[in-house]
């Protein structure tokens, strides 16, 4: 908000946003002392435990008490847990949010702890007696979950092995908090001089300064952004050489050949699917370049410089959208989805499911929160002058809406669907926004815009998050192999990664290889690489939308509904699209290639 004293604008404090722009957790809890009401009850749980333990093989009856307990238990938890989540996202800085995070953390260690012993006893039921139980029909609303949990067989240790890892969880984490409290809080970024005035740089802001025409404003505000993560470099590099450290630990303790087939076991996802990516887009580089190429240029310059790669190609374009405005925006062009989809996301956006705007203190970036109980939340920082929050808005509502009909489709155990499959109900928005507005631009010079928008989200999507996906992998396999993690190491890989993918139309700066050390989704490990598959797989599937009519549509809905209740390759294979093989991302290369074309046209 302006200072009347000077130009400066400074980021408004959580209290100085009015209370329609922020979200309502009202569907959680009314209030915080109703929350500590319920993490009372929920530590309560810790004097029932015992009484379930030698009973879950007796019969089907009994595993099915014992199941009803752990549904209730887990409605609980997760109401605590995300009250709590969401209150400390509002403001990083808070002691009392912070506080009430840690108390439910810590009373959830304990209940894991006693909880230990429950998983080996359900999988030391013999597989006869196991089989008549998934027969019962007490057991009819756990069969998935239980099948699902078999699979685990081989990984699950002792009782007095698991009680001590449940024990040990408390503090796996540590790595990302240190990680999300110095960058998000203690790092200031300053504020940078502009023909507006002086303006806050802020993880938010960065990708506003990152699209500002001047380019004198780009080259500041990317060297005061990475000047401060110089000043932190060695502590960034050892948070995340700790956390890769207690990914290769955990996976051998639960006795997984690697720490990818231990995050790529859950889903059911072969590593074939992870080298597919890799080695598909590797091998589909030449639009990659021959993008950068044509924004050199198009910018009239002798050198691509790293704060060159997110200012839109076409001048003059700049396109406010109010809140309000965007939402309208994105209804329209979900349009083919029906009216349920549209009528339910316009009225959560409008009303109080997304918290706006940036304030001090706010987690920087976005994402949605949906639980089986409550309105599937959004945080935003929302910018009114950058379209590319529309798309992410649309994205997050993506996201929102299916976790929507998940929840309204399947029983509490099974409606969790893999980040997988979530990154294509998320992307598939961004398509149809795409698509709209493409075809609604009402000018070339409009149509300009947004083709190049959409190449560069095809572009941070698809090429970008497999560039981090590769890194990933990489310092992971020197983790294992024995090679330990050092900041010269790192930025060494990370930079490798820079050329190969930026081609030799950039010319980076001496610290752009920090970048590795400053992404929040590495300290979860071999998670990026699902939006480049997920990607892939929306545009396959808008194209089977988009050229199909009424069964098409139901697929894809079949799709959303699913919930946890099949593995995400047969999922989205039921949806009509196949990501055991590299066919949907050479497609999604390819389509990137077309965009790339029609702008040296359009350009």
């Amino acid at each position: 908000m302006p200072d009347k004293k000077s130009n400066e604008k400074t980021t408004p404090l959580r209290s100085e946003i009015e209370d329609q722009y922020k979200w309502d957790l009202g569907s959680l809890y009314s209030d915080d002392a109703s929350w500590e009401l319920d993490l009372t009850k929920y530590a309560e749980a810790l004097n029932t435990i015992p009484a379930f333990k030698g009973t879950l093989g007796k019969s089907a009856v009994s595993l099915a008490d014992y199941l009803d307990f752990f549904r209730d238990l887990g409605l609980l938890e997760e109401k605590l847990a995300y009250y709590s989540e969401l209150r400390e996202t509002e403001d990083e800085g808070s002691d009392a949010a912070r506080t009430m995070t840690g108390k439910f953390v810590m009373t959830a260690a304990k209940i894991g702890a006693e909880l230990s012993w429950a998983v080996p006893e359900i999988q030391a039921i013999p597989d006869n007696e196991m089989n008549e139980f998934l027969s019962h029909p007490r057991i009819k609303e756990y069969v998935i979950y239980l099948k699902k949990l078999l699979r685990y067989k081989s990984h699950i240790l002792s009782e007095k092995e698991e009680r001590i890892l449940a024990i040990h969880s408390e503090g796996e984490d540590i790595a990302n908090q240190a990680f999300s409290v110095l960058t998000n809080v203690d790092l200031d970024f300053g504020t940078i001089e502009t023909k507006e005035g002086k303006l806050p740089l802020t993880q938010s802001t960065w990708s506003v300064f990152m699209e500002n025409p001047d380019r004198a404003v780009r080259e500041k505000a990317y060297t005061a952004f990475y000047r401060c993560f110089n000043m932190h470099k060695t502590t960034l590099a050892a948070l995340y050489g700790g956390s890769v450290k207690q990914d290769v630990i955990r996976a051998r303790i639960r006795n997984f050949p690697s720490a990818l087939n231990a995050a790529l076991f859950p889903d059911d996802v072969s590593e074939s699917v992870y080298g597919n990516l890799i080695t598909t887009v590797n091998n589909n580089l030449d639009p990659l370049h021959r993008y950068y190429r044509l924004r050199r240029r198009v910018l009239k310059l002798d050198e691509l410089r790293h704060y060159d790669v997110y200012v839109p190609l076409v001048p003059g374009v700049k396109k406010i959208t109010p809140w309000e405005d965007a939402v309208n925006m994105i209804c329209e062009a979900l349009t083919p989805l029906g009216d349920e989809y549209v009528t339910v996301l316009q009225k959560g956006l409008l009303g109080r499911w997304a918290d706006r705007y940036e304030n001090k203190g706010k987690r920087s970036g976005a994402f949605s929160a949906g639980s089986y109980l409550a309105d599937p939340f959004i945080l935003m920082n929302y910018k009114d002058d950058s379209i590319r929050d529309v798309f992410t808005l649309a994205h997050e509502g993506g996201h929102s809406m299916h976790s929507w009909f998940s929840a309204r489709s399947n029983p509490f155990l099974q409606y969790n669907y893999t980040i997988f499959e979530a990154e294509v109900a998320s992307t598939f928005n961004e398509e149809l926004l795409f698509r709209y507005l493409e075809k609604n631009a009402g000018s070339v010079e409009l149509k300009r815009y947004i083709v190049n928008k959409r190449a560069d989200d095809f572009l941070s999507t698809l090429y970008r998050q497999t560039m981090f996906a590769e890194f990933e992998k990489r310092s992971h396999e020197l983790e294992e192999g024995g090679t330990p993690l050092t900041l010269e190491l790192l930025r060494s890989e990370y930079r490798n990664l820079l050329s190969k993918y930026f081609g030799e139309a950039m010319h980076f700066e001496e610290e752009s290889d920090l970048e590795g050390l400053r992404i929040p989704h590495f300290y979860r490990a071999f998670y990026v690489y699902k939006y480049a598959t997920g990607i892939s797989a929306s545009y396959a599937l808008a194209e089977r939308v988009f050229s199909g009519g009424e069964q098409e549509r139901n697929d894809y809905f079949n799709f959303l509904k699913s919930g946890g209740s099949r593995y995400p390759i047969d999922s989205l294979k039921n949806a009509g699209v196949d990501m055991s093989n590299p066919a949907p991302v050479e497609a999604a290369c390819k389509a990137f290639g077309r965009l790339v074309d029609e702008l040296e046209k359009l350009l």
